[in-house]
Order: C-alpha cells, then sequence, then structure tokens
C-alpha cells in the first residue's frame, strides 16, 4: 500500500503579467486640480507667467484628459457643478478670469493665455469650444460682472478666429432668451467683437455657420421682430449690428418671395395675379424695383429646365422670355430697372456657357415686346455694361446699336432724359 499522499490536480499555464498602458486609470480629476490651483497660486495675477506654467504643465499633466477640469478653473476657479456653481468639496484659486478686473485691456490680456495655451496643445481646440459653450449655458448661474467678463473674452475669441461662432448656439437656449440674459450677453459680446475687428467679420463668421438669420432668436417670440430688435441693439450702442440684422431679414424676405414667385408659375398661375401679388409684397416689404427686377429675372430663368444643348437652349429662351415679357415689363417702368435687367442678362450669359451666344437675341426680344427702351440699351452698350464678358457681348450688339441710332437719327427724335421712366416707343 503506498502511504505517500495523493497529490491534488493543479493549474497549469503561463501567467501573463498586465501593461502598465493596458491598465484603465480611474478618473479623478482632484489631484489634477490640485496641480493647476497650486501652479495658479504661485503665478497670480502675472498672466504671461500664467501662460508660461501652462505651457510647461501640458508635458506633465494630463491636459487631454481633464481639459473640461482645466478650462473651468482658469474661468472660475475651480471646478463647476452642472448649472454654474463652484464644486464645494474642490480646491479654488482666486486667480482666474471671474475675478479679474472687468474691463477689455484684461479680458484681451486672458485672451493671449487661452490662445498660446490651444497654439501649444492643438488637441484643446475641440474640448475648448465645448466650454465655452456649456459656460454660456450656465450664465443664469454667475454674477453679471462674471458674465460681462465672459462675454468680452468670447467676443475677443470670436474677432481672432480661436473659436467658431457656433458656440453662440447655446445663446439661444430657451430659458436664457427669456429671461433677458441672452440678450444683454449678446451686447457685452458683440462690442468686444466689433471693437477687435469690425462688422464685416461678424457677418462673414455668422454666415460662416448659417447663423446670420438667427440672431431674432436672442429674444423670446413675442418680441422677435426686427423694429425691437434694432431699438435694442441701437438704443445699446451698437447701430451696425442693427442693420446687419435689417439687411438680413430683407434678404431673407426676398429669397422668400422668389420662392413663392417660382412656385406660382409652376402652378401656372395667371400672370395678372402674380404681377398684383408681386406688387403687394414690394410695397409690404419696401423693396426698390431695381431689386424686384432682379428677383423676377432670377425666379422667371429658375422656372424650367434648360437643355443642354447650346444651339436649342437660346430658342427655350426666347420662348420663355416670351411668355413671361409681361411679368419683366411691370418692374421696367424706371430706367435705373431696365439697366440691372440688362445687367442680369450679360451676367447670367457669362456665368451660363451655354448662354454666351444667346445675349444679343434675348435683348431684341424685350425690345420689342417694350420691356426694354432704346435708351437703356445704348446706354448698357456706351458705358452701363461690366466687364464679364464684355467683348463678346459688345460685338454681338454692335449691329443692332448701330441700327437703333441710325433709326433716332432718322426720326429726328430728341431722347428723353435718361432715367425717368418714361420708356420711348419701339
Amino acid at each position: 500500500m503506498n502511504n505517500q499522499k495523493q497529490q491534488k490536480p493543479t493549474l497549469t499555464g503561463q501567467r501573463f503579467k498586465t501593461r502598465k498602458r493596458d491598465e484603465k486609470e480611474r478618473f479623478d480629476p482632484s489631484q489634477f486640480q490640485e496641480s493647476i490651483v497650486q501652479g495658479l497660486n504661485q503665478t497670480g495675477s502675472d498672466l504671461e507667467a500664467v501662460a508660461k506654467f501652462l505651457d510647461a504643465s501640458g508635458a506633465k499633466l494630463d491636459y487631454r484628459r481633464y481639459a473640461e477640469t482645466l478650462f473651468d478653473i482658469l474661468v472660475a476657479g475651480g471646478m463647476l457643478a452642472p448649472g454654474g456653481t463652484l464644486s464645494d468639496d474642490m480646491t479654488r484659486t482666486e486667480f482666474c478670469l471671474f475675478t479679474a478686473q472687468e474691463d477689455l485691456e484684461t479680458m484681451q490680456a486672458y485672451a493671449q493665455v487661452f490662445n498660446k495655451l490651444i497654439r501649444r496643445y492643438k488637441y484643446l481646440e475641440k474640448g475648448f469650444e465645448e466650454e465655452i459653450k456649456k459656460l454660456l449655458l450656465f450664465l443664469k448661474g454667475f454674477t453679471e460682472s462674471e458674465r460681462n467678463k465672459l462675454a468680452m473674452l468670447t467676443g475677443i475669441l470670436l474677432a481672432n478666429g480661436n473659436i467658431s461662432a457656433a458656440i453662440l448656439g447655446s445663446l439661444f437656449n430657451e430659458n436664457l432668451v427669456k429671461e433677458g440674459v441672452s440678450a444683454a450677453f449678446a451686447v457685452k459680446l458683440f462690442k468686444s467683437w466689433i471693437n477687435e475687428k469690425d462688422i464685416n467679420s461678424v457677418a462673414g463668421s455668422l454666415r460662416k455657420v448659417s447663423m446670420d438669420n438667427r440672431l431674432m432668436e436672442l429674444f423670446p417670440a413675442n418680441k422677435r421682430s426686427c423694429e425691437h430688435f434694432s431699438k435694442y441693439f441701437t438704443d445699446a450702442g451698437l447701430k451696425e449690428l442693427s442693420d446687419f440684422a435689417r439687411n438680413q431679414q430683407s434678404i431673407g424676405a426676398r429669397k422668400e418671395l422668389q420662392k413663392e414667385v417660382q412656385e406660382q408659375m409652376a402652378r401656372g398661375d395667371p400672370l395678372k395675379e402674380i404681377i398684383a401679388y408681386v406688387k403687394d409684397e414690394m410695397k409690404k416689404s419696401s423693396i426698390s424695383e431695381q431689386t424686384m427686377i432682379g428677383i423676377c429675372w432670377s425666379s422667371v430663368m429658375s422656372s424650367v429646365e434648360w437643355n443642354k444643348k447650346e444651339e436649342l437652349v437660346t430658342e427655350q429662351a426666347i420662348k420663355l422670355l416670351k411668355q413671361y415679357s409681361p411679368l419683366l415689363k411691370a418692374f421696367t417702368s424706371q430706367g435705373l430697372s431696365e439697366i440691372t435687367l440688362l445687367l442680369k442678362i450679360q451676367e447670367y450669359c457669362y456665368d451660363n456657357i451655354h448662354f454666351m451666344n444667346s445675349f444679343q437675341k434675348m435683348v431684341v426680344l424685350l425690345y420689342k415686346a417694350d420691356v426694354l427702351s432704346e435708351e437703356a440699351i445704348l446706354k448698357w452698350y456706351s458705358e452701363a455694361h461690366v466687364a464679364k464678358g464684355k467683348s463678346v457681348f459688345l460685338e454681338q450688339m454692335k449691329k443692332f446699336v448701330e441700327w437703333l441710332k441710325s433709326a433716332e437719327e432718322g426720326k429726328q427724335r430728341v431722347a428723353p432724359r435718361y432715367g425717368t421712366g418714361k420708356k420711348a416707343a419701339a
């Protein structure tokens, strides 16, 4: 009998040591915050020293992981809880944007700190924009002075292209709009933006992110009118912003008008009804006849699918213009309107290469239909044309213009003074 104890079975196999980079690090911003706060307390209000500290710390601290914490501290002095209040259980610093002097020069210096930081660590760019969006949503949780500083900083950053104007979407939050926070914040923001650059910078940035037509949304629905917007921002010293918004609304109204006219054409509505509708809208929206003839021309030329063959497109255009000549005639009672139409035709034929050889035939048709007068055509030919396709179109018109001049001399008729709106008999 074997007295040896029976050995228990053991599991054998290779043991793998987990590599440090594969271990998931726990998200703990407190230690990160301690390091940043300590550094800011040491640098104090010297923003040059702050910028150098942040530059050097990026090599030792995990900015990528704790970007939100970093920006919270730089703006508010500590980590922000939902709503914009500072977290009670965290270390804070007194050296931050919200405790700084409330003036443009100081805010420009702070903008430089953020600019240097993001240029040095490009990966922070997206996180910074998200931070600004969040801060705008927290505006009600900040004091008036804190909001003013944030508005000035944001305006400077927008002016210098450090952030996208898309962040302004946060200002359209219903609660902020309802209590007038958004509009008041926008005043400070746009003032610092225009002070840094100009209204063209504002317009370009807003158009880039399709916000140029959304500024009215800074006000509640019952105050969302051009008149209220204009008065509010003009009284606040931002007349250029009021003018920009009014112009944008006018452009929007024109686009809607053109869309409606095209729909009426597509339905086959009688021309008399279309003309009556356009005249009514022209009066309501205070649109000049020169602007309206441009809208009518665009509507007519957008109402059909054009043939791809050049030899057929002229015939198609002539047929279309014959059909809609009464509409064009209704809005060329002034000499300037006729010149505007001639320039629209010139630009259209130049921009659409299939129409390059159609210009003269289109002009002659509209002359015969009493849409264009000989005075307008002669003025366009001699001085009012634009550079687009100039040599081609002047050559096309040469014989017709010579005929007009000889016909005029033959009748021994003195042309009426140009611009009176009186059309000569064809």
